[in-house]
C-alpha cells in the first residue's frame, strides 16, 4: 500500500470513489461535482489517495475552516476505501495522514460528520480517540 498526495490526475478516480461513497450513503443524486469543477475549484481542497498494485482504492479528502471558538481548522470531507480492500488498515493510514497534516498546519481541531447508522465507520473513530457530539444538526443552503 502506497498513501501519497492526490494530483489534478487522480481527479477523476476520486470523483467516482465520491459518487460510490454517496450511494452508500443513499444519496447517490445529491453529488453535483464533475472532474470540471475540481480543476477549476482545486484550490480549495487537497487529498491523499491510497493505491494498492498501481490502482487507487481509497481517498481522504480535506480543506481548511476556520471556527470562532477554537480558530484554525482541518474539515475531513470524505474518508473512503472500496468494499474489496477494507480492513487492511488503509482507512487508518488515510487518517492518519490528515491528521498529521492538521498537527504541521498547526491546527485546533480536525472536524468530520459520520452518519448515525454507520456503525463500522461510528466504532472506527472511537478507536481513534475522535468524540462526537449528538447534539447538531446540519444546516445547508445549496445554490
Amino acid at each position: 500500500m502506497n498513501i501519497r498526495k492526490g494530483t489534478e490526475a487522480d481527479f477523476e478516480a476520486v470523483l467516482e470513489m465520491i459518487k460510490e461513497l454517496a450511494l452508500f450513503e443513499k444519496a447517490p443524486e445529491a453529488v453535483i461535482n464533475s472532474v470540471e469543477s475540481m480543476r477549476e475549484e482545486k484550490k480549495y481542497f487537497d487529498f491523499f489517495v491510497a493505491e494498492m498494485e498501481g490502482e487507487i482504492v481509497g481517498m481522504a479528502l480535506y480543506f481548511f475552516a476556520y471556527y470562532t471558538w477554537v480558530g484554525k481548522s482541518l474539515y475531513l470531507d470524505d474518508l473512503y476505501v472500496k468494499p474489496a480492500f477494507r480492513g487492511q488498515n488503509i482507512g487508518k493510514a488515510l487518517l492518519e495522514k490528515v491528521i498529521e497534516v492538521a498537527k504541521d498546519e498547526k491546527c485546533k481541531r480536525m472536524r468530520w460528520q459520520v452518519l448515525d447508522w454507520n456503525t463500522s465507520a461510528i466504532e472506527f473513530y472511537k478507536k481513534m480517540n475522535a468524540t462526537m457530539s449528538q447534539e447538531w444538526i446540519n444546516c445547508d443552503l445549496h445554490f
